[in-house]
C-alpha cells in the first residue's frame, strides 16, 4: 500500500481529486495583525486582476505567466517578496537579489495591515503588470567569426 500523502502546510491527508485548502488553517496561527495585514494584502492583489494563487512549501504563491510575488508567514511577520524587473532601494525592502537575467526579487517584512500600502502596492502591482509579459532577453554576445582552416602546405 503506499504511503498516504500529507498536506506540507497543515499536516492533514490528501485525497486525490478532492480540493485541499489548508491556508486557512495556517491562517488560524497568524496573530490578529498579521491576518489582518494578511486580508489587505490577499484583497488589493484580487484587484490586480485574474491570477493563480496556490500554497507551495511554505509560501502562498500569486502568479500569471510566472509567479510575481509570494507570501511566506512567520511568527511575527509576513515576508512578501515581491519580483520586479530592476532594483529597488527602500529602507522597506530588507533584502534584494537577482534571481534571473532579469528579475530581481525584494524581500519586504509586512508587521501590520497598514503596512499594506504604497509604496509596497506600487510594487506588486510593477510586479504584476511585468509577469504578463515573457522576460525580456538578456542581450546576446556578439558572435565570434568562424576561423578557417590553415591551407596545407605541399
Amino acid at each position: 500500500m503506499a504511503a498516504e500523502k500529507l498536506c506540507y502546510h497543515c499536516k492533514e491527508p490528501l485525497t486525490e481529486g478532492v480540493a485541499h485548502d489548508c491556508w486557512t488553517t495556517t491562517e488560524a496561527a497568524l496573530t490578529d495583525d498579521l491576518r489582518d495585514a494578511w486580508k489587505r494584502l490577499r484583497v488589493f492583489a484580487a484587484t490586480l486582476g485574474e491570477q493563480r494563487v496556490y500554497a507551495s512549501h511554505n509560501s502562498i504563491m500569486f502568479s500569471r505567466r510566472t509567479c510575481h510575488f509570494f507570501v511566506r508567514p512567520k511568527a511575527k511577520r509576513l515576508e512578501l517578496c515581491v519580483f520586479l524587473l530592476r532594483t529597488e532601494r527602500s529602507p522597506l525592502v530588507k533584502r534584494a537579489q537577482p534571481v534571473s537575467a532579469t528579475k530581481v526579487s525584494h524581500m519586504i517584512h509586512v508587521t501590520h495591515p497598514d503596512d499594506i500600502e504604497p509604496p509596497i502596492t506600487d510594487w506588486m502591482a510593477e510586479a504584476y503588470e511585468a509577469s504578463a509579459e515573457p522576460p525580456p532577453r538578456a542581450p546576446k554576445a556578439p558572435a565570434k567569426p568562424k576561423s578557417r582552416p590553415k591551407p596545407k602546405k605541399a
